[in-house]
């Protein structure tokens, strides 16, 4: 199993900066891309960020050009800074890593992001 992490979370005034941080331990290896969902109340899970293993980002159209997704791959640790911050972003953001082998799929217990208006 892969364990994840995350921190970073908490409540901002809307215009703020939070930066999230996932760290990944266990079994790490064969690890191709990580990234960061978001669930609000009553909505579904939605993707907001990922970046792969070779580096390369996609992104939300919701949170371009106010998050970045960045990794640092010795440390296992993949973290999403979040500028700009709407009330609308309030959400649990969960970290992702996915593998190319069992378990593909595997998340951390989610942080809350809480921006008040």
């Amino acid at each position: 199993q892969v364990q994840l992490v995350e921190s970073g979370g908490g409540l901002v005034q809307a215009g703020g900066s939070l930066r999230l941080s996932c760290a990944a331990s266990g079994r790490i290896f064969f690890i191709n891309r990580m990234g960061w969902y978001r669930q609000a109340p009553g909505k579904h899970r939605e993707l907001v960020a990922q970046i792969t293993s070779g580096g390369s980002t996609n992104y939300a159209d919701f949170v371009k050009g106010r998050f970045t997704i960045s990794a640092d791959n010795a440390k296992n640790t993949v973290y999403l800074q979040m500028n700009s911050l709407k009330p609308e972003d309030t959400a649990v953001y969960y970290c992702n890593v996915q593998r190319t082998i069992r378990p593909y799929d595997n998340w951390g217990q989610g942080t809350q992001v809480t921006v008040s208006s």
